[in-house]
């Protein structure tokens, strides 16, 4: 009875493990600026053909904290946003989360979130 329980979740399984790829786009440096907010760009693709397009809610990752991004005009796998950073940091970790939803095998549509690696900000001081 398990395995079949098992077997029934596994195409589930595979279309929500199968999300996308995230490339960075932001520069790996940034001079500091006065605001202490940072512009991080961030390119989406993804192989998941029941994955609904029009239902993807980007968010750009920092400190534990969600911050919204909105889609770049006139590309429709682009998103970007603002980092922000602590006046004395030197360094900011953050990764990218985007919620979705996907048409699974209810009539519901399934939701599903996707996160990117880790990527780090190097803050220079200006020139």
């Amino acid at each position: 009875m398990k395995w079949k329980k098992f077997l029934l979740a596994v195409p589930a399984l595979l279309m929500a493990g199968c999300a996308g790829t995230f490339t960075n786009l932001t520069p790996l440096q940034q001079p500091r600026n006065a605001n202490n907010l940072y512009p991080v760009e961030v390119a989406f693709t993804s192989p998941q053909t029941t994955l609904q397009w029009d239902s993807i809610h980007p968010f750009v990752l920092v400190n534990g904290q969600l911050y919204d991004m909105h889609q770049t005009p006139l590309m429709t796998n682009r998103w970007e946003g603002f980092v922000p950073a602590s006046p004395g940091d030197n360094t900011v970790t953050y990764r990218y989360k985007f919620d979705y939803r996907y048409n699974g095998f209810s009539a519901q549509p399934q939701h599903g979130s996707a996160f990117s690696p880790a990527f780090n900000l190097q803050l220079t001081e200006p020139q």
